[in-house]
């Protein structure tokens, strides 16, 4: 059954929430429990386990998504399947040379249960996802929690394929939170798609940290459900680790800051995390998306993507109507901070159009704007042929929940550009959402305001932090994002240790393209061995923590991935 169906997002009816939630992690079972509202308990085993909904590795692999019997009405079950099946192959690379599985990370049968349920920031509009994974396999003698929030945007099984991976097979619990975005989509017909992340006004990325708190939270109240034998679990008698990739690693970091002994340690791959001495996410995607399609342009031998004549075609007319050679927006983004590494994973994002669809979201989300009130006018909807907006079917509505990434395009629904316009036709409205970072005016304000709210600070003092980025990474550049917030921390005397991974870019998902397998190497195994690591030190001090390491890999060309190619560091 699936734990997560649902039925708009607007106006939830929720219990009280508790203020001070560092101060919850030794809180007694009827005082954590009022965190949380609707919650529910469903059993997952034989043909529905935990991690793969039964699908396993090979079902993972299948081109075609998991059908639904009646597309306009799926059962709990079939949406399940299908999220997992989406989540898995929008983060691993399960490509047949990638040795998914066999190298390294697991598919294995997982038999447990789900406890999920919604829980609220104090003073936010909108509540965020939670949802427990026990396996029946639980270590009573050696309580885990692994807690995780979604990568990018994404719905509550964001983080399968990163926690539920490693986590489920080693008899830890794993608990996860969709940190207020996900697939939590409302239909207006013509007037366009409300969307969660975009247009709940509460600016979530702000309380990221505090979602992967209350997740883990959650994720006590869970287990002393499961084993009333076995309770109460707090935090002084069950290890917590968090890790996340991408907004998840950037989720983890966050709760890293936050006073409270409940996480024993963190583990944030390529983290989208906002320091000083750093960038804003918003500052170098607006920035990327004006110049980045003209500086690669004219750039040879890049890998390929189904959509690279596309992304080619846009680069031409972006140098046209800026003025610019491919080479002059290229020397103004290296001036910027940009590598050519960086750059040349770039074309990836440039091919999908992503650097547009982060920013027409994150407008809004930072600025705390309704839905319909976006300052550039940009708005997202089902599409006609024509691009023109109309209402969704009921058949579409069913698979947001399994489809929809929680950043629209995708799954049917796609941005509205009122600003659209030859020659260029998508330069308006990014030179719309660039102003809103450089410009002046109570819009620019309001973003910039936005964004003032998600810059991090260094973590608790004693607290184990293992950071891990892809040193080719296109989307959330190192430069701008980890290496900061490594220099920052350890500045404080914070215990952070650094892996940069060359040959490894954003999406591990994306290796299952030839080019890119060929080209990089995935991020996951590091993650995992990250994991590893910090496990085995938590289990035995004399275990040291790595080293901080620049991990010298070899892309493995048209062979299938060795341990040779990763060179993880021992």
């Amino acid at each position: 059954m699936d734990t997560t169906r649902t039925h708009g997002w607007m106006g939830v009816a929720l219990g009280a929430a508790l203020a001070g939630l560092a101060g919850c992690a030794s809180a007694p079972h009827s005082e954590a429990a009022a965190l949380f509202n609707g919650e529910r308990v469903t059993e997952h085993r034989g043909a529905d386990d935990l991690l793969t909904g039964g699908l396993g590795l090979d079902g993972l692999r299948g081109t075609a998504a998991p059908a639904f019997a009646d597309p306009a009405n799926p059962t709990d079950a079939e949406v399940r399947r299908r999220a997992l099946w989406n989540n898995w192959r929008g983060i691993a690379d399960l490509g047949p040379l990638g040795n998914y599985g066999t190298l390294y990370g697991s598919t294995a049968n997982v038999p447990g249960r789900e406890f999920s349920a919604d829980a609220r920031i104090p003073g936010a509009k909108q509540p965020h996802r939670v949802l427990v994974q026990v396996p029946d396999a639980f270590d009573q003698a050696k309580r885990c929690v692994v807690v995780s929030a979604s990568s990018g945007s994404r719905g509550i099984y964001g983080a399968i394929a990163v926690a539920g991976a490693w986590g489920l097979p080693k008899g830890c619990a794993v608990a996860y939170t969709d940190k207020g975005a996900g697939t939590d989509y409302i239909d207006h017909g013509a007037a366009g798609v409300e969307v969660k992340h975009a247009h709940s006004q509460d600016n979530p990325e702000a309380d990221w940290g505090r979602h992967v708190v209350q997740a883990a939270e959650f994720a006590l109240h869970a287990l002393t459900e499961a084993f009333p034998d076995q309770a109460p679990f707090r935090a002084d008698n069950t290890r917590v680790i968090a890790v996340g990739i991408s907004n998840g690693g950037g989720a983890v970091l966050r709760a890293a800051e936050l006073p409270g002994d409940l996480i024993d340690a963190v583990v944030a791959g390529e983290p989208n995390v906002d320091v000083p001495g750093g960038r804003s996410l918003y500052d170098y995607t607006t920035e990327a998306a004006v110049l980045m399609p003209c500086a690669l342009s004219d750039v040879e031998g890049l890998a390929q993507s189904p959509l690279s004549a596309m992304g080619r075609a846009m680069g031409a007319a972006r140098c046209a109507s800026l003025g610019l050679t491919g080479e002059a927006a290229r020397a103004k983004l290296h001036a910027a901070g940009w590598t050519d590494a960086a750059m040349h994973a770039a074309a990836l994002s440039v091919d999908f159009d992503l650097y547009r669809a982060v920013a027409v979201t994150y407008a809004s989300a930072y600025g705390r704007y309704a839905f319909g009130q976006h300052p550039c006018g940009f708005n997202f909807a089902a599409q006609n042929k024509d691009f023109t907006p109309r209402a969704a079917t009921p058949a579409e509505i069913a698979a947001w929940r399994s489809d929809a990434s929680g950043i629209p395009p995708g799954a049917g629904v796609g941005i509205i550009d009122t600003r659209m316009a030859a020659p260029d036709f998508t330069r308006p409205g990014i030179e719309c959402l660039r102003e809103l970072w450089t410009g002046q005016g109570a819009d620019a304000d309001r973003v910039r305001k936005g964004v003032a709210e998600v810059r991090a600070s260094a973590p608790r003092k004693g607290l184990p932090v293992i950071v891990v980025h892809g040193m080719d990474d296109g989307l959330i550049p190192p430069a701008f994002s980890s290496a900061p917030y490594v220099a920052m921390a350890k500045a404080a005397g914070r215990d952070v240790r650094y892996w940069q991974v060359r040959n490894a870019q954003h999406f591990d998902g994306f290796l299952a393209l030839p080019e890119y397998g060929a080209r990089y190497v995935p991020l996951l195994p590091y993650v995992y061995a990250a994991l590893d690591r910090v496990a085995a030190h938590l289990d035995d001090a004399s275990n040291a923590l790595p080293a901080d390491a620049v991990v010298e890999t070899k892309a493995r060309g048209g062979e299938a991935l060795t341990a040779t190619n990763l060179a993880i560091p021992r």
